[in-house]
Formats: structure tokens, C-alpha cells, sequence
């Protein structure tokens, strides 16, 4: 059980562990919080020496602190604003690999969620092929009904690993809590909320059925896509710890030599996966938050494949129109306009000048005309744009941090498949066509439609709402047929604020009541 003594003491080892491993003389001295300095200094006479980078020394920190570390490193590497820029891209490079936990037990757990032996359930199940905090994957094999066997993925959730996320929660609760009281800063950051979101993607993350249906989800919104896939769910052998999918058949998209070998187009795949994520982020609203080059294969087809579900993103009309017009905005140069979108989405306060937040965001985006098409970074351009927005008192957008995050991961794959990839045409096709059918003619109809739609189902209430009227004035009338009777309590009260001679007061309680006869009589 979690306690505020166990939460300090959790607290207490995993700064001795960050400070061992020189985490802490890492940290911009700009995000310290004020009165912090001798907490460094301590953690600087700590500090082991050795000559591993800064980002193998943080992952390692994070690995022996144990799984909810690793997830809440990863989840800081979109937070910038929260860990300074160095650091965020040290964490970028963090990998989720845990040690695997026996086969023994993974059997134990299929058994447990599917009432039989796992021998039953799969007719061959291999040891772990790569485990994470969260989980690990073995392949297993299935035989159909016509005697046929099939290649699966089955991931077997980490034992014990949510009451170890729900005690490790609650000492980032605690930690949150306190820098938000000992600093503005990081009640801007919004510490707390940054933790709420952390703490629902791993509840989600933690029941493998809520990744099956994100998965069978983007399967639907990808159905007539030519170049993107997913693989299938078998729903028949997934349950809350485990989640069984179709085995892909592919090269990994870091294999550069293999994806050569076997004749693919490599410039071709790197537009593949930007104009993929845009597609399901501006489209659908919903993508794959975790673009990795682990995470994606290409199949004998050339097409995109993708797995491992376990965070995905979502983005309302509002997000997904702001996304839009600010990367067309930025397309054509219209910067005016690309301030406005903020100030329309209500993301910076209306008390500041439209013209001034312009100006801000020319003094981002002139300079990237000067630049060659593959010196142009989509990612970083979203990154100083967030920087900017922090001066306007935008606050922070969780959804919009993940976005910025995906963006970063599959700028970067794309780019290794092609350096010279031109980001930006790369975009236009996807940006245009949804704002063509969205801001166009066709959207403002349906936007129409979408009115009269509401309109029509207020009318279908309208006969309740009607004899709640007449049910309100019937009990009215009853209640006033014989005069309006003040309560003693109003009496009373009238009478203290006059023996009191507070005029102001006694004139508003005779208002309220004076209201309150005319409202019932009437």
C-alpha cells in the first residue's frame, strides 16, 4: 500500500539513483526550482564518474529504478518545457527493454485469462522474443479447424506489474504535488495533469483488450489505404493480460540493407510513413503514437505495416483543423493567418494582439526558406512554435505534446530512408486535401447539415420539455393560490440585517425576495 512515507522514501532512493548516475548535473540550470541548489551540489558529490554518454547513463538510472521509470521517461521525452530540451533528447533515445520474465509464467497468465492450458490455447508458444515494461511477445502457433496452422503474436502482460505502477504513481502524485506548491513554474507546467496523463495511458496500456480495439480501430480507418496495414486481432485468444494478433511477415524498417536487397524503394517508404501518420492524424484523428522503426515492418507488398498498440493518440475536429492550418499556414507563408487559428482553438488567452503572436511566428518560419528542403525539420519547427506560444500564456496541450512527439519519431524515419526528403511537399498533399474537404465547400454543407441535424433532435424533445413547463406552472399556481408566504428564515434574516442598520444589506435581501414573489406569481 502506497503511504506518504513509503512515497518520500521512493522518492529519496530514486533521486540517489539519478544523481549516481549524473543525471541531475544534467538538468538546465534554468528549470531548477528556486532554493534547489544544495540538492545539486549534494547530488553533484554523488555523482559517478565513467565515460558512458548521458543518455546510456539516464536510461540505465531509469532501467534499475524499474518499469513505471522507464514509461514515465519515455512519456517525459514529449515534455520539453518540463525536463529542458537536452534532456527531453536523451530520453527520446531511451529503449523500453526489460529483462524477460519466465516462460513459466506468461504460460500461468494465458491459463488464468482463458480458463485452459496454454497448450490448448496455442498449439506451440516460443520463448520471449523482446520484453518491455509493460509486457513481453512470444510467437505462437495456432491450429485452425482444417487442420492449417497459423503464425501469431501473442503479448503477455508483465506479472504484477500494476500494483508496482499504482505505488510508483503514487509517489509521482506526491512529487507533482509539491513542485506545484513550491513553484509558479510548475504550476504553469501543470505538473499534476502531466502525471494524470501518464497515469491513463498506462491504465490503458495495462488491459490488452482496450490495445486490441485501438488496433481493430485503425485497421477500420486504414481499410482502403494502399500503402498501410495492420495486422489482424484474434479476438478469440485476447483477453485483459493477453493479446493475440496475426504474425507479420517483414523487414524492419531500420534494416536498411535488407529493404534495399529485396528491391523497395527507399525514398518512396520514407513518404509512405510521413504522409501515413498525417493521414490517420488529420483524417481519422486517431494514430499510432509510437512510430519507432521497431514498431514498423514492410511486407512482400511494400506496404506499411504497423504494430504494437499500446499508446495511441486522439485528436478532436478543433485539434485536428488547428494541426491543418498551421502547417498550411506555414506552407504558404501566411503567418497572420497561423496566429489567428490560435487565437480561434482558444489556445492563447484573447487578451493578447493577433498581430504580435504573427510576428512571433514569422520570426520561426522566415528563416526556414533560407534553408534547403532537407534542413527543414517539421518536428523542430512544432517544437519552436511551442516555445513561442509558452510567452502568450498558451498552455499546455497533452494532445498536442503527443503529436509533437509522433512527429519528431517519424521525421526521423523518414529522413533515414531518404536524407534529401522534402518535408514539406511531402505534407502539402495530405494538409490540402483535408483542408479542401473540410474548410471547403462540402465541409461548411455538412457543417450545415450538422446543425439542422441538432435543431431536429431539440424538436423531438419539445413536447417534454412542454409538459414539464405546464407540470412547473401547475405546482406554482397551487403553491401561490392562497398569497405568497415568505419562510421564517427569510423573515429572519431580513430582521438581523435591519437591527444591524446595514442598509445595503437589508435592500438586497428585499430584492431577492421582492424577485422571488414576482417570479412564482408569474
Amino acid at each position: 500500500m502506497a503511504t506518504p512515507l513509503g512515497d518520500y522514501l521512493r522518492l529519496a532512493r530514486a533521486g540517489f539513483v539519478l544523481a549516481r548516475e549524473g543525471v541531475a548535473s544534467r538538468i538546465d540550470p534554468a528549470m531548477r526550482p528556486p532554493g534547489s541548489e544544495p540538492l545539486f551540489a549534494i547530488a553533484k558529490l554523488i555523482e559517478r564518474r565513467g565515460p558512458a554518454s548521458s543518455a546510456a547513463r539516464l536510461g540505465a538510472a531509469l532501467s534499475r529504478l524499474g518499469p513505471s521509470y522507464v514509461k514515465l521517461g519515455q512519456f517525459l521525452a514529449t515534455r520539453p518545457d518540463v525536463v529542458g530540451a537536452q534532456m527531453a533528447r536523451d530520453l527520446e533515445l531511451l529503449q523500453d527493454r526489460m529483462p524477460a520474465f519466465p516462460q513459466e509464467v506468461a504460460e500461468a497468465t494465458i491459463e488464468r485469462n482463458f480458463d485452459r492450458p496454454a497448450s490448448v490455447v496455442y498449439s506451440r508458444l516460443s520463448p520471449a522474443l523482446a520484453a518491455a515494461s509493460i509486457a513481453q511477445v512470444h510467437q505462437g502457433e495456432v491450429t485452425e479447424a482444417d487442420g492449417t496452422v497459423q503464425r501469431v503474436a501473442v503479448k503477455v502482460l508483465r506479472p504484477d506489474v500494476q500494483r508496482r505502477f499504482r505505488i510508483d504513481l503514487s509517489s509521482f502524485y506526491r512529487a507533482a504535488r509539491l513542485g506545484e506548491q513550491a513553484s509558479p513554474e510548475g504550476r504553469r507546467l501543470r505538473l499534476v495533469a502531466v502525471v494524470d496523463t501518464l497515469a491513463r495511458s498506462v491504465s490503458m496500456e495495462m488491459d490488452l483488450r482496450l490495445e486490441a480495439a485501438a488496433l481493430s480501430e485503425l485497421a477500420q480507418n486504414t481499410g482502403e489505404d494502399e500503402d498501410f496495414r495492420v495486422p489482424a486481432v484474434d479476438w478469440d485468444r485476447t483477453g485483459r493480460e493477453v493479446l493475440t494478433t496475426e504474425w507479420i511477415d517483414g523487414i524492419k524498417l531500420n534494416d536498411l540493407d535488407a529493404l534495399r536487397a529485396a528491391g523497395h524503394d527507399l525514398p518512396k517508404l520514407g513518404r509512405v510513413v510521413m504522409q501515413s501518420f498525417l493521414r490517420h492524424a488529420l483524417r481519422d484523428g486517431f494514430f499510432h503514437a509510437d512510430m519507432h522503426p521497431g514498431n514498423l515492418f514492410v511486407d512482400a507488398q511494400g506496404r506499411l505495416v504497423a504494430v504494437d498498440f499500446g499508446i495511441m493518440g486522439r485528436l478532436g475536429h478543433k485539434e485536428r483543423r488547428f494541426l491543418a492550418e498551421i502547417l498550411f499556414g506555414f506552407i504558404t507563408r501566411n503567418w497572420l493567418r497561423t496566429a489567428q487559428v490560435h487565437f480561434e482553438a482558444g489556445y492563447v488567452p484573447p487578451h493578447h494582439s493577433v498581430e504580435d503572436f504573427a510576428q512571433a511566428i514569422r520570426a520561426i518560419g522566415e528563416p526556414i526558406y533560407s534553408r534547403r528542403a532537407d534542413q527543414i525539420s517539421m518536428a523542430k519547427l512544432l517544437t519552436l512554435l511551442f516555445e513561442v506560444t509558452a510567452l502568450f500564456d498558451m498552455k499546455t496541450r497533452p494532445e498536442l505534446l503527443l503529436l509533437q512527439k509522433t512527429m519528431v519519431v517519424v521525421e526521423g524515419v523518414a529522413r533515414t530512408l531518404d536524407p534529401q526528403l522534402d518535408m514539406w511537399k511531402t505534407a502539402e498533399p495530405v494538409v490540402r486535401a483535408w483542408i479542401e474537404r473540410n474548410l471547403g465547400p462540402v465541409g461548411r454543407i455538412e457543417e450545415v447539415a450538422g446543425g439542422f441535424s441538432a435543431i431536429g433532435r431539440s424538436l423531438q424533445n419539445l413536447p417534454d420539455l412542454v409538459a414539464q413547463g405546464q407540470r412547473i406552472a401547475n405546482q406554482l399556481d397551487a403553491a401561490t393560490r392562497d398569497g405568497l408566504v415568505l419562510s421564517p428564515e427569510t423573515m429572519e434574516a431580513i430582521g438581523r440585517a435591519e437591527g444591524r442598520g446595514n442598509r445595503w444589506g437589508t435592500v438586497a435581501l428585499w430584492v431577492i425576495a421582492a424577485l422571488l414573489a414576482g417570479h412564482l406569481l408569474f
